[in-house]
Parts: structure tokens; sequence; C-alpha cells
């Protein structure tokens, strides 16, 4: 039996969009069924990219093969879909669901920024829109478009933030990868701030007493300006 058949039967009687890892897991749980046969038992020895391999054929055949319905991986899961042009049908069947509100297009611009740039701070972002974004990230985030993905690695140590896998079902994209090119977008460059002052690499930043600003207003390690030596004082008079 091959294995693009197998993963077909499976994706059909799905009641969500599985990843590979999760058909990985199928086929590993029906070898290891004591009632399973050869064939079965075989399909634990199957690799993830084999099940890549297999996928994308059979999603190939779909489209080749002119249906009302293809195979399609969204945010790394595969999954039956049908094709827009049918809409119109399936509305009147299923109904319509009521989803949020358009994405404004502050809101479009910010994202897409985010998704060019991740992880990317908000005053990064702002950089680049020439505007305070505040409220736009609150409804990105609140809409599960955009998450935290870390701090950045300078002074203050602020979040960064990125796209989440909701952001990818929403465009309908397998991943990051399949974002169309942007290449002067990548190209804007943003102004970082200094990096933590570390008294020594992998130690934690300077307490701020032992801090101050040089001449050139930056920041720097009052430690490191030593004082004049004793010997090189002059010697006290008679």
């Amino acid at each position: 039996m091959e294995l693009k058949f197998i993963l077909e039967s499976l994706l059909f009687s799905a009641q969500k969009p599985l990843s590979v890892k999760e058909l990985r897991d199928v086929l590993t749980a029906a070898a290891e069924d004591e009632d399973a046969d050869a064939t079965a038992k075989s399909s634990a020895k199957i690799k993830e990219s084999e099940l890549t391999a297999a996928l994308e054929e059979l999603a190939r055949e779909h489209e080749t093969a002119g249906r009302s319905y293809r195979l399609a991986c969204v945010a790394g899961a595969w999954q039956f879909v049908t094709q827009p042009e049918f809409s119109p049908w399936l509305k009147a069947l299923v109904g319509q669901k009521i989803r949020p509100p358009r994405l404004s297009q502050p809101a479009l611009e910010t994202l897409a920024i985010i998704a060019y740039r991740q992880p990317i701070t908000r005053a990064e972002v702002e950089q680049i829109r020439g505007v305070n974004v505040d409220g736009v990230m609150q409804t990105l985030m609140e809409r599960g478009l955009v998450e935290t993905a870390g701090r950045a690695e300078v002074v203050g140590r602020p979040p960064t933030y990125g796209t989440t896998p909701l952001f990818l079902e929403y465009f309908g994209l397998a991943g990051l990868g399949d974002l169309p090119a942007a290449d002067e977008l990548r190209k804007i460059v943003v102004e970082k701030p200094p990096a933590p002052v570390t008294a020594e690499p992998g130690l934690a930043t300077n307490p701020p007493e032992q801090l101050h600003l040089n001449e050139e207003g930056k920041i720097q390690n009052t430690e490191s300006v030593a004082a004049p030596a004793a010997s090189d004082s002059p010697n006290p008079g008679p």
C-alpha cells in the first residue's frame, strides 16, 4: 500500500489539520498495535522527510486532477480545503462564520514590518513606520497574530515581537518562507540602541552607581577610569 494513500485516508478522516510530526506519530501508533499487519508495522520506520515528499506528491496529484478540493499545507499542518470558487454553495450549506473586522491599513503595515523583520522591538517598528504603534500592536496581539518572541540584547532589554502560527493560517501560508518578496522592507536600516554594559562577557550589567556618562554622552563604567597611581603624584615637600 502506497504511503501517499495512507496519508490521504488520515487527512480525509481527521477533524483538524495535521503536521508531519502528528502524522508520523499516528503511523508509529499503528505499527505498535498488536493486531497490526506487516504493512502497518513497517510504517514505523518511515522518516518525516519521506512523509513530506509523499504529501507534496499527493498535493500535486490533486491539483492536476482539477477537483473541487485540494491538499494544502497551512501553518505547517496539512489539510484538505475546497477551492475558493465553490464558496457560494458552501456558505449556503454550512453558513458563514462571523469573523473579526478586517485589519486596518496601519495594522497591515505594522504586521508586514513584524513579519519581515522579526524578531523586532516596538521602538524599531516605530522607527520604520514613523508613528506610535501602541494601539496597533495591542490589536495585533489581541487578534493572536503577533506575540512576544524574547528580549533584545540592548540597554533595558525591551521585548521583541514576532508572528504566530495563526498569522500563517490567516494568510494561508505554509511558513514564513512563503512570504512574498519584500527586499526593500528588509533593507530599511534600523538604528539599535547600545548593548548593555557588562563588567565581563557573560556577567550581569554593572550596577548604576558604577556607570556614568562620558563627554560624548555614552555610558561608561567608572571602574574603567583608573585614578592616578600613588607613585605618580609629586613627593610632598619637606
